[in-house]
């Protein structure tokens, strides 16, 4: 199964958060891509790995859930 990289930006474009920003959340969050990685990767010019995924995933989610939403971005096993 291929992971949505779409979905993900997607959710971030709908929070209006920069790259830069969910760059930043997902070091925080103890991932490792660079932005250029990063930025490739929601543009469909690279693949995530399913630990990577989960961690754009969980950046996002947690930015939903401080606006007081549940998290709509499901991570890389589906859930």
């Amino acid at each position: 199964m291929a992971l949505d990289a779409a979905a993900l930006e997607s959710a971030r474009q709908q929070l209006g958060l920069s790259l830069g920003d969910l760059w930043l959340r997902c070091l925080g969050l103890g991932g490792l891509l660079s932005l250029v990685d990063l930025t490739a990767a929601l543009s469909g010019r690279r693949v995530l790995t399913p630990a990577e995924f989960d961690v754009v995933a969980q950046a996002l989610n947690e930015r939903f859930m401080d606006e007081g939403t549940n998290h709509p971005v499901a991570y890389a096993d589906g859930s």
